[in-house]
């Protein structure tokens, strides 16, 4: 049935797509999907005001509570700061039951000035094991947290003739399927980094880069890529 599920979303291309989390990362890709042709729904917002006018602005496009996100959703995208994290997780679990749930939420904060870079984390396991553990029949993909909302709410995604990377892990092979096709739609790389497991590597790197790209002064005109051949 899971399979099923996340094969007929590409089968049918376009998608329903919950985001919970209605910052920069969340409006940004929400923008971009929504160009794309996929319907939205936004939430967890603080200023609700403001929300219904972003949405407004959207081709297809609604808000809603968290939990409407989720049911709203054939996927769930979740960008929301960490410590959040449980209050926008309130009442969804039953509704991402066996949905493709991309995260790109951190739990490791980088050091503007470079001080700390490098210095190991208290945590055991990454974020998107967590929320994969705080939800267990949700399909957990990392993804998008190697990118800027700044290069996310440019025109374009590209690097003069080259597109930046985006990396993406998770258990789920026709959740990470979806995942792909999101990536490529938002003008990037797709990468596929392996299990969910590595998202202890990946979210690590995230908060590398970060702090690199803001300590070398290339913050936010800067985009990862990783060389194929």
């Amino acid at each position: 049935m899971v399979s099923e599920v996340s094969n007929s979303l590409l089968n049918e291309y376009l998608m329903k797509i919950g985001i919970i989390g209605a910052g920069s990362m969340g409006r940004a890709l929400a923008a971009i999907w929504a160009q794309q042709g996929h319907a939205i729904c936004l939430s967890f917002a603080r200023d609700e005001v403001a929300l219904r006018r972003q949405v407004a602005e959207l081709l297809g496009a609604s808000s809603g509570t968290p939990a409407e996100a989720a049911r709203f959703g054939d996927v769930v995208l979740l960008a929301v700061p960490y410590p959040t994290l449980a209050e926008a997780l309130v009442g969804v679990a039953d509704a991402m039951a066996g949905k493709p749930v991309l995260t790109c939420v951190s739990g490791l904060r980088p050091d503007f000035e470079g001080q700390t870079i490098g210095l190991p984390t208290e945590r055991t396991e990454s974020v998107a094991e967590e929320i994969a553990r705080l939800l267990p029949a949700a399909q957990v993909v990392e993804a998008f947290n190697t990118t800027f909302a700044e290069i996310l709410q440019a025109p374009k995604r590209h690097f003069g003739d080259q597109n930046p990377s985006v990396l993406y892990c998770g258990d789920h092979a026709p959740a990470k399927a979806v995942a792909a096709q999101l990536i490529a739609e938002a003008g990037y790389q797709p990468l596929d980094l392996g299990t969910l497991r590595h998202a202890r590597s990946l979210e690590t790197l995230a908060t590398v880069w970060v702090q690199l790209a803001a300590t070398t002064g290339l913050l936010p005109n800067a985009g990862l890529q990783i060389l194929t051949r």
